[in-house]
């Protein structure tokens, strides 16, 4: 009669784990709910004004009985949260051979990118059965990318990185929405997640998806780098005006200030937009800021793509060996570094251009919901920087 569950379909590794942690949280909740509602209403029916209850005995300690509310809801507690810290630990550290998928949130849609460059707008293709990596950036305002069926969620951060990952067990299409408020139509920030059996996944993959780009995000990146003439300072292996890009990425550099920073995808976009801030060990500061404003005095100079486009091709040169972890919570932290495990070209956070939306671009079912054609189109036209 009823079609009502109480969650939301269990398509990750982690939905078994999630699931059975918050109905223990209930279950407990509830039942302390009911012992002490009991109580409070026994006692004070019984020892209300008036009532012949015997008080001439008042009970001022009983040691086994203060145990027992101790030592019970303290052992609860504490298996509570080794669970839940487990799960934790295991939904932060991401295997190293998971599949990277690059995703940019913006009022009010998601771009996503795989590693041979197709694109795509509000709708993500997995393989069931293979780990995936989400490397995250905004590129306006706080978004928060959340799959229910998945039981993960991650702050999607402007100017910072985030990762989360999660690797798919059931075939379908789930939904995946914005979950934390960033303006005016932040209800209609939604999509699905399209998990794919992993030989139709990689002949959807092999086909260029819903959209073929014109080149990768390394030659974009490489094009913009040229254009830029970011090689008169920086020479392929020799210092020039400014220190030498090759095989860095992953590797400590020398600060001016004395300190060490790894070169990991935070540090280079901070190098590209405000460099000042991250002056290499015997360098001045002559290097433009990048993430000042344009002519028009609005839009940057280098729009959140295009850094991207210049971080995955920084990334690429020399073919460095390791890639640090993501910085997601400081600038200025030297995180730890995971070993490459696969022989792919390295890739970094890739931009995806709102100039070309795929043919699948649209943010929900709604019917009051914006075109997101319109909008990759409107953004074209008043996004800085260079667009290949």
């Amino acid at each position: 009669m009823f079609n009502f569950p109480m969650t939301p379909p269990s398509a990750s590794n982690f939905a078994a784990e999630h699931d059975f942690v918050f109905y223990l949280l209930t279950i407990l909740t509830l039942i302390f709910t009911v012992i002490v509602g009991v109580a409070v209403i026994f006692f004070t029916i019984r020892y209300r004004r008036g009532t012949r209850a015997d008080r001439s005995r008042p009970i001022y300690e009983d040691l086994r009985l203060e145990l027992t509310w101790t030592i019970i809801p303290l052992i609860l507690g504490l298996g509570v949260f080794f669970l839940g810290a487990r799960l934790f630990v295991k939904m932060k550290t991401p295997p190293p051979d998971a599949q990277e998928i690059f995703v940019i949130g913006k009022q009010w849609m998601w771009h996503a990118q795989h590693s041979n460059g197709v694109r795509e707008n509000n709708t993500l293709h997995v393989p069931v059965g293979k780990p995936i990596k989400l490397t995250m950036i905004s590129q306006d305002v706080l978004h928060a990318f959340y799959i229910p069926a998945f039981r993960v969620q991650m702050h999607v951060v402007p100017g910072r990185y985030t990762q989360m990952w999660f690797t798919p067990t059931q075939a379908g299409t789930y939904h995946l929405f914005c979950n934390m408020y960033c303006g005016t139509q932040h209800s209609e920030m939604g999509g699905t997640v399209v998990a794919m059996e992993p030989r139709e996944f990689s002949a959807w993959l092999a086909n260029g998806g819903n959209n073929v780009p014109a080149m990768t995000m390394e030659q974009a990146g490489a094009k913009l780098y040229n254009q830029l003439a970011c090689n008169n300072c920086h020479g392929a292996q020799d210092d020039l005006r400014g220190p030498s890009l090759y095989s860095i990425f992953g590797k400590p550099r020398p600060m001016a200030d004395g300190s060490t920073r790894i070169a990991d995808d935070t540090y280079l976009r901070e190098s590209i937009l405000r460099p000042h801030n991250s002056l290499t060990r015997g360098y001045g500061p002559t290097m433009p800021s990048y993430g000042d404003k344009g002519s028009d005095g609005k839009t940057p100079q280098l729009s959140e793509e295009d850094v991207m486009k210049l971080v995955t091709y920084l990334r690429g040169i020399g073919g460095s060996e390791t890639v640090p972890a993501v910085n997601s919570t400081s600038l200025g932290a030297v995180p730890k570094a995971q070993s490459r495990t696969d022989n792919s070209t390295p890739l970094a956070v890739n931009a995806i251009a709102a100039q070309q939306p795929s043919p699948d671009a649209t943010p929900t079912s709604r019917k009051k919901s914006p075109s997101v054609n319109a909008i990759a189109a409107q953004e074209g036209r008043t996004t800085g920087g260079y667009n290949p």
